[in-house]
């Protein structure tokens, strides 16, 4: 039985009051699903755990009272009671009815498919599981019904259906369920697991006395209602979503918290006008990643040719933010002003120099008008933006009227027209008289509440057009020549309360073209409704045709989370300019050329990652390696060969080569004739270090199959020692002295060992490589100086006087003497041993040491004792050898005069022997020095280090034990030193205080650090300060006075006795000098003032004291203000200023030119003058820094 029913009405309900949740199972999942429930619209679908549970034998509802008036033949009525309203509003393109009927139902198969019908041109049918699909209930599905191999490869069709089970003999029994769901090839099916218990299947149903299946016979009516897709993305999972298939363009990836910046630079990127901008802004020579130009170009391109979601890393660092910054939300409005300026002073003296202005900046004025006379006072300002009110306002038309309203100042208020007209009444309000081509609307949707002394959202309904005319807001001289006609490019939104939001962007990139959602790494195609409708906040429209129960209608409305906080509008009679077309000739060639070569790196290190399995590496230490080499054992292993020439030389080969054809290639590689050149395999030894073992005499073996029989597995890296033969024979061919290969094939091993040898010289407090010798192991190690001093130089017989002192090096920390005649089989040396010699002295080293001659001066006894006067002390040298770096204090030391620089010490050295070796690089007292740590993560001082009395070591200050979790960022190769005025030993009477000194105002701070007497008091400190400042004195140059801030706000001033050793090192400690006008006032005659930006809450800069004259117009406060500041110019005329009182709950009261300030405040410690003005500064405030970009 079909039914075929046609409607292209779309519905004019947006929210049903009951929605079904649409993420109903496929049977293919095996999965079971929960009771029919109600979802919260706004939870996507997803069940909230505090539902209220309702007892329906004491309430029924009007929807139960509906259901029981409906028959299930009525198909009509039953459609209108199971397919309610969707929240998306799809057009409805098809409904169709459908019903099986099923007879013998106990006969049925576990799983059963109904007859195939059509609907939106697909196959369709019903899946039955008659006993349950793995549960005690009857479960029914709807699946297309396609063959499994005519299934089109991206096909989809969504749809809205119900699935009706009732008695075809009593319709006024039946049960139902409704679901949505994209169909597409992987997602065959959906429906309900579980449809109806089996108890209640056979048993009495509700209100009857007749059950469901009865006489074996049921029929299941399944309503398909076949929805327009609009966007492709209806009910998408998407799952392997292609942005940049579907929709031409790609997202940004979300580095932690930076959907906000995500979706302003999406704005800004498809402002075609600003990309080509800041595509003409000169990098090629300035390509550094600091350079926030050249990151956003890079970030525009990328977005312009990559395939795939785009990286903000590189454009953050360029910043010079944090992680920390990254994880924080930021002000939007704010970040997108500062790039802005980032960007304009970029352009300055290019092409491009005006085009931000022209483009984002209009103007605006600001006005006094006097009713009754010929008299107004204006001036007019630039914008880049307008901060609209939402709160009171129903739309765009309410705020930008709210925005230009005028007071009318009368009475009391009346406004003082120069000494011609006197106190007038006036209008007073501000009028725009022109708007920029993009004008940038930021939605005040972030308030401060006073009341709870918080920032709070404003999520009331708040509607804006996509097309609206901007001329009633304009002055009446504004230029009228073509219409200030406005279109919507852009919302961008926020989703979600203050703390836990999301922000995402609706973009037009086209003139006549789709808006687009751009949410993180994901780009979507949207209707209007998305981008108008769902983005006015508010509450969810409720349906007014829907039933809805008693219980329903108490509940409290539900609330959409997103809202538009930022509108972009661009001038219609501008578009064609400023959505002008992007092509790859305006990208500057030096970036493309730059991607290019980035893209082949990126492609070498593909395919070497994919050819990664074929090859292996080897490890050579090649004569000169032994030869560089100053340390213990044979090479410095994890070194770099190309920085560091005692790193073993690395190879990539193929794991298949020949050991034959890695012999060719070294030697090609050092010069050499292959046949001379024999390689040796190391081994680990059980005293962890790593010597040749034997030869690798096999040249056909693989260079694998040489890896796999060694015991040196190390990071997929064969080891090897190349040996260069000394002799060779008639025809050229190398003669080994051991390990011989026969002509029958076997190798012959003989008494021959292979010795290495380093020499240690005392003078240059050096040891290296000599190369190394083959000895027999029966003769004595005394028969080893003659090889040395022929391979040194030093002649066949040493002078009477000099000796060759000899120790094996066993590993770094054993080093021991070999004894002159003892044998080397004696001595235990074999194949690989190192042997360390030195030349001594025999009268120096013997009858001096024995007499204690030559000791001259305690300072050359000092020099004396940093020399190692043997190869053993130099051996302990270089276990607890350590390169320290030092660096001049940034803030109490001049850099310029004590550069960086490098000392190599032994970690065993103590305090004083430190200062000491710092003392000589530096020329200073040791004992005027002072250490502090460094941060690893920052390289900022960390802390001082304390001289103790014991046990302090060079190692213990660079790595101190115990609270190992603090100590980590604590870098352990460098230190920052400070040079004193005074030794450590009298600085521990001093007490040190920071302090600032404003010479100009409250423009220039300079910050020093005062020693003072710890039982000193402040008249001290202010000696002290004209000391370190080399300021004038106060009786050349009048009196200083010091003061406190806490919270950027003036706490007191401090008296001149007040003691030292009680000031708070937890406050901003100020100094400045005394006007001779203020040193007379009294403290009445002062009020506090301090800088904030938008609201006070949000305080910066640095506070003062400003002394008030009784009757003075604020025109002329003003003025002395400005002096007073040192604030000039544009600077000090975008500041507004205020009076803000101490309570909470009281307005902030902005000035005006001809107000009295003394008339408003009441006289007492509550007022406060405010300068209301961008907050500039980077200082760090409550653990958080300001936002900045570098």
């Amino acid at each position: 039985m079909l039914f075929r029913l046609l409607n292209e009405n779309r519905a004019d309900l947006i929210i049903p009051d009951e929605a079904f949740n649409p993420d109903m199972h496929s049977p293919n999942d095996m999965l079971v699903d929960t009771e029919e429930h109600i979802v919260d619209p706004t939870a996507n679908g997803v069940e909230k755990d505090n539902l209220t549970i309702i007892n329906p034998d004491n309430l029924e509802t009007e929807a139960e009272q509906a259901q029981d008036l409906t028959r299930a033949d009525d198909y009509e009525a039953v459609k209108e009671l199971v397919l309610p309203p969707l929240i998306e509003e799809p057009r409805t393109l098809e409904d169709v009815v459908f019903t099986w009927e099923i007879q013998n139902w106990r006969s049925q198969n576990k799983k059963e498919h109904g007859p195939t019908f059509k609907a939106g041109g697909y196959p369709w049918r019903i899946l039955l599981f008659p006993f349950g699909n793995n549960v005690d209930q009857c479960s029914i599905y709807l699946e297309h019904g396609f063959e499994a191999n005519e299934v089109p490869e991206d096909w989809s069709c969504c749809v809205q259906f119900a699935l009706v089970l009732w008695n075809p003999n009593e319709p006024t029994i039946f049960s139902h369920h409704s679901a949505h769901h994209r169909f597409t090839k992987e997602e065959s099916d959906w429906g309900f697991t579980k449809f109806l218990e089996s108890r209640r299947m056979y048993g009495v149903w509700d209100n009857s006395n007749r059950p469901m299946i009865e006489n074996d016979n049921a029929n299941i009516t399944v309503y398909v209602r076949i929805v327009e897709d609009e966007t492709g993305v209806l009910w998408h999972n998407f799952t392997n979503y292609d942005s940049k298939k579907e929709t031409g363009f790609v997202g940004l990836k979300n580095q932690g918290a930076t959907c906000y910046l995500n979706s302003l630079l999406q704005s800004l990127y498809f402002t075609n006008a600003f990309r080509k901008a800041v595509y003409e802004i000169p990098t090629e020579h300035d390509e550094s990643m600091t350079n926030s130009a050249y990151t956003l170009q890079r970030l525009f391109y990328q977005l312009q040719t990559s395939n795939l979601a785009v990286g903000t890393n590189e454009l953050t660092k360029s910043f010079g933010w944090e992680t920390r910054h990254i994880f924080e939300q930021q002000d939007v409005q704010e970040l997108s002003r500062k790039l802005m300026e980032r960007m304009e002073e970029r352009m300055k003296g290019t092409k491009a120099e005006n085009v931000l202005p022209q483009m984002f900046c209009g103007k605006i004025k600001t006005y006094i008008s006097c009713i009754n006379v010929d008299y107004e006072s204006s001036r007019i300002e630039d914008f880049w933006d307008v901060q609209l009110n939402v709160s009171g306002n129903k739309n765009l038309q309410d705020s930008f009227l709210d925005y230009i309203q005028v007071e009318k100042m009368e009475g009391e208020n009346q406004y003082m027209a120069g000494d011609q007209y006197k106190l007038q009444d006036a209008n007073k309000g501000v009028i725009f008289t022109s708007f920029p081509d993009v004008l940038h609307l930021q939605l005040k949707r972030f308030e401060y509440d006073y009341m709870r002394d918080t920032m709070t959202k404003i999520n009331d309904r708040y509607e804006f057009p996509e097309i609206f005319d901007a001329s009633p807001y304009l002055s009446e001289d504004a230029d009228m020549s073509e219409p200030w006609t406005y279109q919507l490019h852009g919302v961008l939104v926020h989703s979600g309360d203050l703390n836990a939001g999301h922000y995402y962007a609706f973009l037009k990139p086209n003139k006549d073209g789709w808006f687009y959602k751009y949410d993180d790494d994901k780009v979507t195609k949207a209707t209007l409704r998305e981008v108008l409708e769902d983005n006015f906040g508010g509450e969810y429209r409720q349906p007014t045709n829907h039933l809805r129960s008693p219980v329903q209608q108490r509940k409290a409305p539900i609330m959409r989370p997103n809202s538009a906080y930022m509108l972009v509008y661009i001038r219609q009679s501008r578009v064609d300019n400023i959505l002008c077309p992007v092509t790859e000739e305006d990208i500057p060639s030096h970036l493309r050329h730059r991607f290019e070569e980035e893209a082949a790196i990126r492609e070498a290190r593909r395919k070497e990652r994919e050819e990664q399995h074929l090859y292996m590496g080897v490890k050579a230490i090649l004569p000169s390696t032994f030869q560089h080499h100053g340390g213990t054992d044979l090479a410095a292993f994890d070194g770099n060969p190309e920085l560091d020439p005692s790193a073993p030389k690395y190879y990539r080969t193929l794991r298949s080569s020949t050991l034959q054809d890695l012999t060719n290639r070294i030697a090609e590689d050092i010069d050499e004739d292959p046949r001379r050149v024999r390689l040796w395999m190391m081994v680990n030894r059980q005293n962890k270090t790593t010597r040749p073992d034997q030869p690798l005499l096999d040249m056909r073996a693989t260079v694998e199959e040489s890896y796999n029989k060694s015991t040196t597995h190390h990071n997929n890296v064969l080891r090897v020692w190349v040996e260069v033969a000394e002799e060779v024979n008639a025809e050229g061919e190398a003669i080994w002295p051991t390990y011989q290969s026969q002509s029958n094939g076997i190798i012959v091993k003989n008494d021959l060992i292979l010795l290495f040898l380093k020499h240690f010289d005392a003078e240059a407090q050096a040891l290296h490589g000599l190369g190394h010798v083959y000895i027999n192991k029966e003769k004595k190690v005394e028969e080893l100086v003659p090889l040395i001093c022929k391979k040194m130089g030093w002649g066949e017989k040493l002078p009477g006087d000099d000796k060759v002192m000899l120790w094996e090096e066993i590993k770094p920390n054993m080093i021991e003497a070999l004894r002159a005649k003892q044998t080397l089989k004696a001595a235990e040396l074999q194949d690989g041993d190192i042997v360390c010699f030195q030349k001594v002295t025999e009268k120096k080293s013997g009858l001096e040491k024995r007499l204690g001659l030559g000791e001259k001066s305690p300072e050359d006894s000092a020099k004396k004792s940093d020399r190692c006067e043997d190869a053993r002390e130099y051996y302990d040298f270089l276990m607890f050898k350590r390169t320290v770096k030092f660096h001049a204090h940034p803030t109490r030391c001049d850099p310029n005069k004590y550069p960086p620089f490098e000392l190599v010490l032994s970690a065993k050295i103590s305090y004083d022997q430190l200062a000491e070796k710092v003392g000589d690089a530096l020329g200073v007292e040791p004992t005027h020095l002072r250490f502090y740590t460094v941060n690893s993560a920052t390289a900022a001082v960390r802390v001082a280090v304390k001289r103790l009395s014991s046990n302090q070591t060079l190692q213990s200050i660079l790595n101190p034990s115990g609270y190992s979790q603090i100590n980590q960022n604590q870098r352990n190769d460098a230190l920052y030193f400070e040079v004193l005025d005074m030794s450590l030993a009298e600085l521990d009477t001093k007490k040190n205080v920071k302090i600032t000194w404003l010479s100009e105002g409250i423009t220039k701070e300079d910050h020093y650090d005062i020693l003072v007497p710890k039982n000193g008091v402040v008249e001290d400190l202010i000696n002290g300060l004209i000391k370190k400042a080399q300021i004038p004195d106060e009786a050349e140059a009048g009196k200083i006075r010091i003061f406190e801030v806490n919270n950027h706000k003036f706490f007191r001033e401090m008296s001149r006795e007040y003691p030292v050793i009680s000031i708070n090192e937890y406050t901003l400690l100020v100094a400045e000098r005394i006007s001779p006008d203020e040193a007379e006032a009294t403290d009445k005659d002062f009020i506090n003032c301090f800088h904030f930006q938008n609201e006070p809450s949000r305080v910066h800069g640095m506070p003062f004291k400003f002394q008030l004259r009784e009757g003075e117009k604020f025109s002329d406060t003003k003025k002395r203000l400005e002096k007073r500041t040192g604030l000039k110019g544009k600077s000090f005329e975008k500041i507004k200023f205020a009076v803000v009182r101490r309570s909470a709950y009281s307005k902030v009261h902005y000035l005006s030119d001809d107000e009295v300030i003394t008339e408003i405040i009441n006289g007492d410690d509550d007022d406060f003058l405010g300068l209301d003005h961008v907050d500039r500064s980077r200082t760090m405030r409550n653990g958080a820094g300001d936002l900045f970009l570098k």
